[in-house]
């Protein structure tokens, strides 16, 4: 009986060390490597490295990597100019991956040294812009410009594709996601790829267009050849796209078919979130049971991940509960995250001044939402220490918004008690919170002006350097074309010796083209003046619209502040989508005329009213305008006319058939008049020229001289006696 029981206990204990040297799952760390060639041992560059949880990173210019994994993860390095190679992580070392280069990889290799050396340059750019993503988004766009800068001359459609994705992926990270979609679609106009077109319509779900995020991402269903993440995250976002689409079940389809590509891959992540989702998308349609059932399949599959990713769907499982009113269940689910919260390193806080997301899973937000399920069960006793625990976290983490709504359910608790003094007191520290966290959004709205002006300045910048690089591409065409000239025009002289005839023929024919090159110089010169004046007049209306912001958050008027900005944020894009465009549809036009109006107004109300009037009879979307034709003329009409009125004004703005071919747009105000307007000017005032009017001047003479007097501008005063002003517009049909 011994003898058995030493066996017994020595097949225990192997079992055990044995187990004890297994490499546990789901743990994640950072694991560096390289990858080289097999030939030449050199680093290749520009290859992506990633991992089934989704962790994505590129190689830098000696071929080096790190990336985030879990032991047991497999990593999937891709390239154009190599075959992909999958690596199955085991342990924690350095790792080594050897790739043999495509031929072509190998033929522009040999071209020559200074083209590797500036390849590798403009790719350290790039390596150093995504480095500084999440850090420093200054820097980061900073290092993408000089990556467009560094393409220069030359077809860089692939690497122009590179840039512009990467400052997509920099704004999607920073949430300017009418800027990301821009980067992206500019990336796919250079050379489309299944990434940049994920990554679009991953945007678009972000910024809530569905439509154009069904319409990008549908197509590429029908693509064989795909990475199994990368059509599980297809799937994914095509499901979230006819979800905001309302189309629950169609939204289901694509979440089980990404499902069913997760599960076959061993892609436990997406499992988790697909299952959430599928959950989340029956919960909408109110098919609770269905709903309940996905979300304890993702429950039970999240306990066995990472801390955080337990928490993050006990939380999401537990706002479902609260939607069924099954408190019991919530509050259970809710301290069962709380004690997984204690178990994740606390990571460094945000700095001071800077706002919670509402829906970040955070120890003070869950106390107060168990506070609230207790609160509905009318069990204030119960509820009044994780208040209280919910305001000490707050107060600690300096987490204004949940202290702000903790502290006032606080005091609606000591209400509903009628424990009247303690109500008081912690109503009186609410307004406190109140107070601190109003000046706090004060910072944080004149903090992000100044970060939005920063940022349309590097776009500028970026827009400017393409533009710049087209034009140097076309100068360098012109220039062999010009040598193809030469050439055939030393010909024709060697054939004028032979035949008198054939010579007048080439005279002819030189005469023709010297005629067509001085047309086209005057072409090119005239359109390159229209995008001077262009690009002068919308910084001239950007800074006094600006000017109009600056007043409302002076005034601390910060709804009519967050109002303005949102009416001046749709101005401003249609007016940088209209920029280009020598003219557009008139309709346009009167929709940022109605709206900069508006705006104004809104600054204005007690100086004056106005009225759009159209004649019912004009065929609106005949005509064609230069955009920003009119809009300073209604701005001189209220800061230099009706603003100085003593009683309210009028402006009014008229639309009205001449005749078939040409209509006229009139703008009228019964302000104080030109010369009194002129009169009143400070001395600052008269010294500084106003640039607006001359240039929209400069722009009707070369719209004229190009398209054949199509705009003629009229300006007379309204009255005998020199008020009001009135400015006439003659435009004619194409």
């Amino acid at each position: 009986m011994t003898k058995y029981f030493y066996i017994c206990f020595l097949i225990v204990f192997s079992w055990a060390v044995g187990y004890a040297q297994i490499p546990r799952t789901g743990e994640q760390f950072e694991v560096q490597g390289v990858v080289k060639d097999k030939v030449s041992y050199q680093g290749v560059s520009g290859v992506a490295v990633s991992t089934n949880s989704g962790e994505y990173c590129l190689t830098n210019a000696r071929g080096e990597f790190n990336i985030e994994v879990t032991m047991g993860e497999e990593l999937v390095f891709k390239s154009p100019s190599m075959e992909t190679v999958r690596y199955r992580v085991n342990s924690k070392k350095y790792i080594e991956i050897s790739v043999d280069i495509s031929e072509k990889g190998e033929v522009v290799a040999s071209k020559n040294r200074s083209g590797d050396r500036s390849v590798s340059l403009y790719r350290t750019y790039i390596d150093s812009a995504n480095f500084y993503k999440k850090k420093d988004i200054r820097k980061s766009i900073d290092f993408i410009t000089q990556s467009i800068s560094h393409l220069g001359v030359g077809n860089n459609k692939e690497e122009l594709a590179i840039s512009y994705t990467t400052l997509g992926e920099v704004y999607q990270y920073h949430k300017q996601y009418d800027l990301a979609i821009s980067s992206y679609k500019d990336a796919l106009s250079a050379n489309k790829t299944l990434k940049t077109s994920l990554l679009l319509g991953q945007t678009y779900i972000l910024n809530e267009e569905f439509g154009p995020a069904e319409k990008v991402l549908s197509p590429l269903v029908n693509i064989a050849k795909m990475v199994p993440y990368q059509r599980v995250e297809l799937y994914e976002f095509l499901g979230d796209a006819y979800v905001g689409l309302g189309e629950v079940d169609k939204a289901v389809a694509f979440y089980n078919e990404g499902l069913t590509v997760a599960e076959k891959n061993q892609i436990s992540p997406k499992t988790i979130d697909l299952n959430s989702k599928i959950a989340g998308a029956y919960a909408k349609d109110n098919r609770l049971q269905e709903a309940d059932d996905y979300f304890n399949n993702s429950l039970q599959m999240a306990s066995q991940q990472a801390p955080q990713r337990s928490v993050q769907e006990k939380e999401k499982v537990a706002d479902f509960y609260n939607q069924k009113n099954q408190f019991g269940q919530e509050i259970a689910l809710r301290k069962k995250s709380l004690e997984d919260l204690k178990k994740i390193p606390k990571t460094k806080s945000p700095a001071a001044g800077i706002s919670y997301q509402n829906d970040s899973i955070t120890a003070q937000r869950i106390n107060y939402k168990i506070a609230n399920a207790y609160i509905a069960q009318d069990k204030y006793d119960e509820a009044i220490p994780y208040l209280e625990e919910s305001i000490k976290d707050a107060d600690v983490e300096d987490d204004l918004f949940v202290q702000k709504d903790a502290t006032r359910k606080l005091s609606e608790v000591y209400k509903y008690k009628g424990d009247f003094t303690k109500t008081l007191e912690t109503y009186q520290q609410y307004v406190a919170v109140v107070d601190t966290l109003y000046v706090r959004k004060e910072q944080e709205i004149a903090r992000a002006a100044r970060f939005n002006r920063e940022i349309a300045s590097k776009q500028s910048r970026i827009s400017g350097l393409e533009q710049e690089r087209e034009l140097s591409q076309s100068k360098y065409s012109l220039a062999l074309t010009e040598q193809q000239l030469v050439e055939e025009s030393i010909k024709r002289q060697n054939w004028i010796i032979y035949s008198l005839i054939f010579g007048m023929l080439l005279m002819g024919l030189a005469t023709y083209f010297f005629y067509r090159s001085n047309k086209q110089q005057k072409l090119a010169n005239n359109l390159l003046a229209l995008k001077s004046l262009r690009s002068q007049m919308n910084p001239h209306f950007i800074f006094n619209a600006l000017n109009s912001v600056n007043n409302f958050i002076a005034k601390s008027d910060e709804r009519s502040a967050n109002r303005y900005l949102s009416d001046f944020s749709t101005l401003m894009r249609a007016v940088l989508e209209n920029s280009d465009e020598d003219f557009i549809p008139l309709s346009k036009e009167l929709e940022l005329l109605e709206l900069y109006t508006k705006l104004e107004h809104s600054r204005f109300t007690d100086k004056f009213d106005y009225k759009i009037e159209i004649d019912q009879n004009i065929d609106i979307d005949a005509f064609q305008i230069p955009p920003m034709l009119l809009q300073p003329y209604i701005e001189n009409a209220i800061w230099h006319g009706l603003r100085y009125r003593e009683d309210k004004g009028f402006l009014k703005i008229e639309l009205r058939q001449k005749d078939k071919n040409a209509m006229e747009i009139s703008i009228t105000d019964n302000g104080i008049g030109r010369k009194k307007s002129k009169a009143i000017k400070t001395q600052n005032q008269k010294k500084q020229k106003s640039k607006g009017m001359g240039n929209i001047k400069k722009r009707i003479e070369i719209l004229n001289d190009m398209y054949k007097d199509k705009v003629d501008v009229f300006i007379s005063d309204l009255e005998t006696n020199g008020t009001g002003t009135k400015v006439v517009f003659s435009i004619k049909r194409d």
